[in-house]
């Protein structure tokens, strides 16, 4: 199928909350869609995630402990941290990067930037969440951070500090006000974080799909295949599909998460997206265990009420994206989780995904290099479910040709340069 000129004013590769929030937006406000991804639309990372609203979510992976801590992470069996050494020598740019991006100052910048990002946030998602008629799917019941020792709470107080420079409210509670709260939890707790007004999604992938249905009843069209490549010019996109077709756009925006920098002529392929390898484990009986979603932060994880049940997520695992599930982490994950409600059994489901992540944990938004008529915008991390509807708007305004309504100078692919 070779299409006409520009059938479409604008085609978005990759269907995750970033991917769909982009296109239902864009729909909405005029311009013609179309949206490719092979899988079902949601069913990757977004489906995976710990399913928080974390507008509070303004500290970086990247710490200045890192330097002292990453021995101990990287050996440890209570680590939530996994390495793969010989995926880190092959890529030395990345890591080097990363590393850079754990000073000080630079911790310091990255929280102030996605601090201010992150109060877009609501008002980029909850206008998809009306339009998709998804209000159900949003619980309105705060989210906790528990600390299970005083050295690693006072670890954290540089970065509680810098929540607070950003406008994050949250109260510090004592163990007891924490099990108030969470009665079920059983782990040592040594303080606690109530962060208010943050709310969860019991159903991402459903979210997702809402969103779907209300852009194609809007006159948008998905397409279950891949883009392989791209050609770029003066006029607008040729889009290659895997199955040999190609199909014309003014604008193509990319954003296929972690595997965005596959693409080929869109110049994601020169920048260095890396992957950070996320698992989950869900019980499915369990799901009143907690009736908010409770971060172990010295665990890594989170524990979230679903509509399937409880689902424990987190962990980081540096790897390939395409290496074999790490047996290690699902054990760990099952292990902690009995540490925090008790013999809970075997998980009913396990999964692995991958969180696109760029060495200085900022998201890269803005026009390719290669060429302003391509928009690239993938590495959200860990707060992609957070910064998707934000970021489909802000890539709605640049397909228009209207500048963003916040300032996105600091997600500039040519940041790398």
């Amino acid at each position: 199928m070779l299409v006409s000129q520009n059938d479409f004013d604008l085609i978005v590769v990759g269907a995750g909350i970033v991917g769909m929030s982009t296109a239902l937006w864009a729909q909405k406000e005029g311009l013609n869609v179309l949206i490719c991804d092979p899988n079902p639309p949601g069913s990757g990372t977004t489906y995976g995630s710990a399913c928080t609203i974390a507008t509070y979510a303004c500290i970086p992976v990247n710490n200045p402990s890192i330097f002292t801590s990453l021995p101990h992470l990287l050996t440890s069996r209570e680590s939530p941290l996994s390495f793969n050494v010989w995926h880190g020598l092959k890529n030395p740019r990345w890591m080097l990067s990363f590393l850079n991006n754990c000073r000080a100052a630079k911790v310091r910048h990255i929280s102030q930037t996605l601090g201010q990002f992150l109060t877009f946030a609501d008002a980029g998602l909850d206008p998809l969440i009306a339009e998709a008629k998804a209000e159900d799917l949003m619980v309105n019941n705060d989210c906790l951070y528990v600390w299970s020792s005083r050295s690693g709470f006072e670890s954290a107080q540089d970065s509680n500090a810098m929540r607070r420079a950003q406008g994050v409210e949250f109260d510090e509670l004592s163990p007891d006000e924490v099990r108030q709260l969470e009665p079920n939890l059983q782990q040592p707790i040594h303080r606690g974080l109530h962060f208010k007004g943050a709310r969860h999604v019991s159903n991402p992938q459903e979210l997702v799909a809402r969103m779907q249905n209300r852009f194609e009843v809007l006159g948008g069209t998905y397409l279950p295949l891949s883009v392989v490549r791209c050609e770029p010019d003066n006029a607008g996109v040729t889009a290659f599909t895997s199955d040999g077709n190609q199909i014309r756009a003014g604008h193509l925006a990319v954003t296929a998460g972690a595997r965005s920098c596959q693409i080929k002529g869109t110049g994601a392929e020169n920048l260095p997206l890396g992957t950070e390898r996320g698992y989950h484990i869900l019980y499915r009986n369990h799901g009143g265990h907690v009736s908010r979603p409770v971060g172990w932060a010295e665990a890594g994880f989170y524990a979230t009420p679903m509509a399937h049940g409880l689902r424990i997520a987190g962990t980081v695992e540096i790897n390939a994206i395409d290496a074999p599930p790490n047996r290690k982490c699902i054990a760990y994950l099952e292990r902690k989780s009995h540490e925090m409600f008790g013999p809970i059994g075997k998980p009913d489901d396990t999964w692995l995904g991958h969180r696109p992540t760029m060495p200085d944990a900022l998201p890269v938004i803005g026009p390719s290099k290669a060429s302003n008529r391509v928009i690239l915008a993938f590495g959200h991390q860990h707060i992609g479910l957070t910064l998707g509807g934000v970021t489909g708007k802000i890539v709605t305004d640049m397909a228009k040709g209207q500048t963003p309504h916040c300032d996105v100078t600091s997600f500039a692919p040519q940041r790398f340069d």
